[in-house]
């Protein structure tokens, strides 16, 4: 790729040049390629990284020092794997996030990253925040919202939709000003503790993905024989011990994760709506959250009642599509929180479950707040006259006898 062409294009772009700059870095090709813009393109006159660490693993930290090294900077590194674990994993629990099949993750992490980031900015006596987003896909709002909300004086600088950059035109401007790059699939990936986003937004409609890319997830061909059973314990609708262990919830998903991808459980390929209504192809490495969302609906389904299941899955597909939208922080997204919270005080319970080559099965359940109560409902037990329903059946199906004549009008017309 002729990068005098790719040059041109950028030198053509209106920017504002000399300002001190915060940058959301990653240590990926785009916040990577972001500081050669702002050294040989923006002039910046001061660069300020930030990493923020959600819970990426130790790899990925030591790939960012590891960039920051060549690239001759020195983050300010803010720890926030508590803060996402505590506030945010943990309401996204509560909600069974899953947007159309999504288990909301990234769009999350993205938002506490813009939070985090604009308020050091200000702290720092920044002028403008720099993120690396494509004009195609979904952070560029989730950023830009935060970033508006936290620190509305400051400019919001993309260079990759600004500038209208391709990846390969990326790869090519890293290969011109050394930039070190070492995508194992182009699009690279997203860590966080709930879930992996691999090559956002850059797979192709029947392409294979290669076994050497998953973290955790080991294929279900190459999981044991044998399975294995994990048990779960939830207290208002967070899970609390596994396999008996009582533990912070970000080490529970850590465990979680390689105990579940260790049984070829994980795995998520689906076409995904984003923001701006266009369809990708997008895969999702999440073990611990295919396991904890599946036993946490079925507590609920124990313990809550049926008017509680049934609204509440309307307002978790609102809480779902209001987070990945960017709105974490609307008044709206506050006010479903609030609800959903009320409804998890009964969601209490161990569950114990089977994981066996990418299946759940769960083997046995218990909560002191079940709503299940066989020793009425079960056609084994006598528990009341049966004969008292007649009435009701008569009463509840009169409906349906005024249904039948106006048909039988209709019909005869």
């Amino acid at each position: 790729m002729e990068i005098q062409t790719i040059l041109e294009k950028i030198h053509q772009t209106p920017i504002t040049k000399g300002q001190k700059v915060a940058v959301a870095f990653s240590g990926g090709l785009d916040s990577s390629l972001a500081i050669a813009l702002l050294r040989h393109v923006y002039h910046a006159r001061e660069i300020v990284p930030i990493t923020i660490d959600v819970g990426q693993g130790d790899a990925e930290m030591q790939e960012m020092h590891q960039k920051s090294q060549a690239l001759n900077i020195k983050p300010v590194i803010i720890d926030a794997k508590a803060e996402f674990s505590q506030k945010w994993l943990s309401k996204a629990i509560r909600a069974n996030s899953d947007y159309n099949g999504y288990p909301v993750s990234t769009s999350m992490t993205r938002q506490l990253v813009a939070k985090l980031v604009a308020l050091e900015a200000k702290k720092q006596g920044c002028d403008a925040i720099l993120e690396g987003s494509t004009g195609k896909g979904n952070d560029q709002y989730r950023m830009h919202n935060v970033f508006k909300l936290f620190a509305p004086e400051l400019d919001i600088l993309v260079p990759v939709r600004d500038f209208n950059l391709t990846r390969p035109e990326e790869q090519a401007l890293c290969a011109y000003w050394g930039v070190p790059v070492n995508e194992q699939i182009i699009g690279g990936d997203d860590k966080t503790l709930w879930c992996r986003s691999i090559a956002s937004g850059a797979i192709d409609l029947n392409q294979a993905i290669p076994d050497d890319v998953w973290m955790w997830r080991i294929p279900p061909y190459q999981a044991g024989e044998q399975g294995i059973e994990i048990k779960l314990q939830f207290e208002s609708g967070i899970p609390t011990a596994l396999n008996d262990q009582a533990m912070p919830l970000d080490q529970l998903i850590a465990e979680l994760n390689v105990l579940a991808g260790s049984q070829g459980i994980g795995l998520i390929d689906m076409f995904e709506d984003g923001i701006m209504d266009l369809k990708s192809r997008e895969i999702y490495e999440a073990p611990a959250a295919h396991v904890i969302l599946k036993l946490h609906r079925d507590l609920e389904q124990q313990c809550l009642t049926k008017e509680e299941i049934q609204f509440k899955k309307v307002i978790d597909a609102q809480w779902a599509y209001q987070v990945y939208h960017g709105l974490w922080f609307s008044p709206l997204k506050e006010a479903l929180d609030a609800f959903i919270l009320q409804t998890q005080t009964m969601v209490s319970g161990t569950i114990k479950a089977k994981l066996y080559k990418g299946n759940i099965e769960i083997v046995y359940r218990e909560s002191d707040h079940s709503l299940f109560a066989p020793e009425i409902r079960s056609i084994k037990s006598v528990s009341f006259d049966q004969r008292w329903c007649a009435h009701a059946a008569k009463i509840r199906g009169l409906p349906c006898e005024i249904l039948a004549k106006r048909n039988q009008i209709t019909l005869t017309t």
